[in-house]
């Protein structure tokens, strides 16, 4: 396991080939979806909003013809819209070395 430049968390970096199923679904009595990621090694399930956030920045870098990145950090905003959830994947601006294998 690699360690990034800006995290002290190990960092796990995925292949393609390690993707043994993808699933979306929204379980009952849920609104939203669900997405399931079975790999190699685990199994991972991530909300809407975070597949939302991973959505927005792949357009934001990859359609973009010079931007090279983008964070998006986990905020509290105070004056968040109804219906909203009470934490965000809010864009921010800090430098970050991306890691590549």
């Amino acid at each position: 396991m690699k360690r990034s430049i800006f995290m002290e968390k190990p960092v796990r970096i995925y292949r393609n080939e390690d993707v043994k199923k993808i699933v979306a679904c929204i379980p009952q009595g849920h609104l939203h979806t669900r997405f399931i990621i079975e790999l190699s090694d685990q199994v991972i399930v991530l909300q809407e909003a975070t597949v939302a956030g991973i959505v927005r920045a792949f357009a934001l870098t990859s359609l973009h013809p010079t931007r090279r990145y983008i964070v998006l950090t986990s905020q509290s905003p105070e004056n968040a819209k109804k219906g909203f959830a009470k934490h965000q994947l809010i864009e921010s601006w800090e430098g970050v070395e991306c890691i590549s294998e």
